[in-house]
C-alpha cells in the first residue's frame, strides 16, 4: 500500500482480519472469484509467470498461484500480515517476501501480472497507485485490480434500511478498523484505466448477491448453487455494477 499516514496498515489487527475474511463465505467466494477470472482470462496453467500480489496481505493468491507453479512476489506494509504469511506458506522457493509499500518498489524489476485486490479502499489517493502497478507490468503483460465497491455499498444500505448512514455520506462517527475507509467507485476507476496504456480485458462484479441474500444461512447451505449464479451473471449486465467489489483485469499495451 502507499506510505501514506491516511493509509490503513493490518498491523496488530492482520489474524483478526485474516480470520473475519477467509474464515467466512464471503472470502471464500471472493477468493474463487478472483482466481476463476484470473485463468479464464491469463491462463495460469501455462508456463511460469513472474507475479506482484502487491498488498497481498496474508499471502491466500500467493498460495494459489506459488501451487500453480508460478514465481511470486508478495509485497505488504504490515509486518503481521507478512509473518502470518510466512509462517501458512512455508520456505518456498518461488516465492519473495517485501515489507514495503507499492509506492516505494523499484521499477527496475516488471512482472508478467501484477495483482492488487482489496487495497485500493484502504488508501487516501488510489490513482498514483494504480500508475506504479502499471510501470510494474511489462508490455504484454497483464494487470488485475479488485476493489470494494462504493455503490454497492451505498446500495447495501439503503436495502438494510441504513437510512441515516447512507445520508451522512457513509462516514462513520468511530474509525472501524476492518472497514474500509475510502470504497471506490467503479466508473471512476474505469475511467482513469482508460487514459493509461492498458486494454481492458475483463469487468466482473464480486460477489453481486451472496450478500444481498435475505435469509444468511443459504450463503452456507446452497453455497455452490450461490456460486454457480455468481460465475453466470458476475460479468454481465447489469449485474457486474452491484458486486461488493469490483474486477478490472487489463493487458499493457
Amino acid at each position: 500500500m502507499e506510505n501514506n499516514s491516511s493509509d490503513q496498515s493490518f498491523d496488530t489487527l492482520a489474524n483478526k482480519f485474516n480470520k473475519n475474511i477467509y474464515g467466512s463465505t464471503k472470502g471464500q467466494l471472493r477468493h474463487e472469484l478472483l482466481l476463476h477470472y484470473l485463468q479464464k482470462n491469463i491462463g495460469l496453467n501455462n508456463a511460469p509467470l513472474n507475479i506482484l500480489d502487491a498488498g497481498g496481505g496474508t499471502g491466500k493468491m500467493t498460495e494459489a498461484l506459488l501451487r500453480l507453479g508460478h514465481n511470486v512476489t508478495l509485497t505488504d506494509i504490515s509486518s503481521e500480515a507478512l509473518e502470518l504469511a510466512s509462517e501458512n506458506l512455508g520456505d518456498h522457493a518461488n516465492l519473495t517476501l517485501s515489507h514495503t509499500d507499492i509506492l516505494s518498489l523499484p521499477e527496475s524489476t516488471e512482472y508478467d501480472l501484477v495483482i492488487c485486490h482489496a487495497v485500493l479502499e484502504w488508501l487516501k489517493d488510489p490513482l498514483p497507485v494504480i500508475n506504479k502497478l502499471v510501470a510494474l507490468t511489462k508490455k504484454n503483460g497483464y494487470l488485475s485490480l479488485s476493489f470494494f465497491n462504493y455503490d454497492a455499498q451505498l446500495f447495501g444500505n439503503v436495502l438494510y434500511g441504513n437510512f441515516d448512514y447512507v445520508e451522512r455520506g457513509m462516514t462513520k462517527k468511530n474509525v472501524v478498523r476492518l472497514s474500509p475507509n475510502n470504497p471506490q467507485k467503479p466508473k471512476y476507476i474505469l475511467s482513469y484505466l482508460q487514459t493509461l496504456p492498458l486494454d481492458i480485458m475483463q469487468l466482473a462484479g464480486i460477489r453481486c448477491f451472496h450478500d444481498y441474500l435475505r435469509d444468511l444461512d443459504k450463503q452456507v447451505s446452497m453455497y455452490e448453487q450461490l456460486r454457480t449464479m455468481e460465475l453466470k451473471y458476475g460479468s454481465e449486465e447489469p449485474y457486474l455494477w452491484l458486486g461488493k467489489y469490483f474486477l478490472a483485469i487489463s493487458q499493457k499495451q
